[in-house]
C-alpha cells in the first residue's frame, strides 16, 4: 500500500499547491482563470497515478469509492490522512513560494445554507463522476476519465466558487484554510457538506446498481 499513499499524496500535494498558486495574491484578472489550472491539474494528476492508486486526492472520494466496494477499509483512512498531509504541505509551499506573505482574515460565508447546498452538490457531482467513469464495467478501459473529473472540479468552481469557495473535497478545505482562503469557522461547512456528497454518490451508485452494468 505504500507507493498507493505515495501518489496520493503527491496527486492531493499538487492540486492544493495550483490552487494556492493561482488564488493567493492574484491579480483578479488572473485569478478568473484560476479554475481551468485547478481542474486541469486533478486530471493530470488523475491520468499519473490514477492506474496505481484510483488517483482519489480527495477524502470525499475515497468514502464514495470505499462504499462502492473498490478502496478497503484498511486503505480508505491511511487514504484520507496523507491526503490531508499532502494538503498541508502544499499549503506551506504555497507561504514559502509567495515569500510568507501577511494574508488578511478571510471573511466569514455570508450564507452557510447556500455553501453547504453548493459544496453537497459538486461533491456529489464529483464522486458520482468518479465512480461511473472510473470504476463501472461500462466504461471500462476509457480514457477519457482524468478530462471528465478534472472538469467536473472545473465547472463547479465555475458555478458555486463565488458561494462556498469551491472546495468539493475536505483535504483542500484544509489546504485553503491554511492559506487563509477560508475561515477556519467555516471549515465544517466543506467537511460535513463534502463527506455528505461522497456519501451519497456511493450510496446511490450501489442502489442504482450501475457499477455492474455494461451498455
Amino acid at each position: 500500500m505504500g507507493r498507493k499513499l505515495i501518489v496520493e499524496f503527491i496527486g492531493t500535494f499538487f492540486l492544493v499547491l495550483t490552487i494556492g498558486q493561482t488564488v493567493v495574491l492574484a491579480k483578479p484578472e488572473a485569478a478568473i482563470y484560476a479554475p481551468l489550472a485547478i481542474g486541469s491539474v486533478l486530471m493530470v494528476m488523475i491520468y499519473a497515478g490514477g492506474h496505481i492508486s484510483g488517483g482519489h486526492y480527495n477524502p470525499a472520494v475515497t468514502l464514495a469509492v470505499w462504499l462502492r466496494g473498490k478502496c478497503s477499509a484498511a486503505e480508505a483512512p491511511a487514504y484520507m490522512v496523507v491526503q490531508v498531509l499532502g494538503a498541508a504541505a502544499a499549503a506551506f509551499t504555497v507561504l514559502f513560494l509567495k515569500g510568507n506573505p501577511e494574508l488578511p482574515a478571510p471573511a466569514a460565508m455570508t450564507n452557510i445554507p447556500q455553501a453547504l447546498v453548493a459544496e453537497f452538490l459538486f461533491t456529489f457531482a464529483l464522486c458520482y463522476t468518479v465512480l461511473n467513469t472510473a470504476t463501472a464495467k461500462g466504461t471500462a478501459g476509457n480514457s477519457n476519465y482524468g478530462l471528465a473529473i478534472g472538469f467536473t472540479v472545473l465547472t463547479g468552481a465555475y458555478a458555486v466558487g463565488s458561494i462556498s469557495g469551491g472546495a468539493f473535497n475536505p483535504a483542500v478545505a484544509v489546504g485553503v484554510t491554511l492559506l487563509k482562503l477560508a475561515a477556519p469557522a467555516n471549515i465544517w461547512v466543506f467537511l460535513a457538506a463534502d463527506f455528505l456528497g461522497g456519501a451519497v454518490a456511493g450510496i446511490l451508485f450501489n442502489m442504482l446498481d450501475m457499477g455492474d452494468e455494461r451498455a
